[in-house]
């Protein structure tokens, strides 16, 4: 429930745009593993790292400045697919940070990465294929979200590993 709550703080309340900052910038989250993000083994619950990145999110678009464009426009990110790799536990009280950054966009979703990492190393990574809605549940184009964020703005290809996952669940766009 605690993360539930920092999302929302992240979202209602959001930290303060950075000058400057384009949508290909990476965001940095801090965090503290807490008791209630545990499961019965004494590390972090896997469901719960999904949760960190929801706030880690909500703090990207905090650092574009975005919340404003996203309230003007009615839109609202949602995941359409999420995929993790775990490498290191992160335990009771640990710190960390999660980096996460736009790797591309499609006329469907945006990609990001999120980067799980305790005193230097990996821990963990999610890719994340967001997409935006409108009030009304109709999509946005991911392009159109880009360059709405950030005007004149350019898609860098898809590293391969993540164009192939987005092929595979079915999220990149089709001809």
């Amino acid at each position: 429930m605690t993360r539930q709550i920092q999302l929302t703080l992240a979202s209602v309340r959001p930290r303060a745009a950075v000058p400057g900052r384009t949508v290909l910038d990476p965001s940095v989250t801090r965090m503290r593993v807490r008791p209630g993000d545990l499961d019965m083994y004494l590390h972090v619950n896997n469901g719960v790292y999904l949760q960190m990145m929801d706030v880690a999110r909500s703090n990207f678009l905090a650092d574009l400045g975005a919340f404003a464009l996203l309230k003007e426009k009615s839109w609202g990110p949602v995941v359409a697919s999420s995929t993790m790799t775990y490498r290191r536990s992160l335990r009771l009280w640990d710190r960390f940070e999660i980096t996460s950054r736009v790797l591309g966009w499609d006329p469907r979703v945006v990609y990001m990465e999120q980067v799980f990492t305790r005193h230097g190393e990996r821990c963990a990574r999610g890719v994340v294929a967001a997409r935006f809605l409108t009030r009304t549940g109709e999509r946005v184009p991911g392009d159109r979200v880009a360059e709405a964020l950030d005007p004149g703005v350019v898609s860098p290809a898809l590293p391969d590993d993540v164009a192939r996952w987005a092929d595979a669940v079915g999220v990149a766009h089709r001809a």
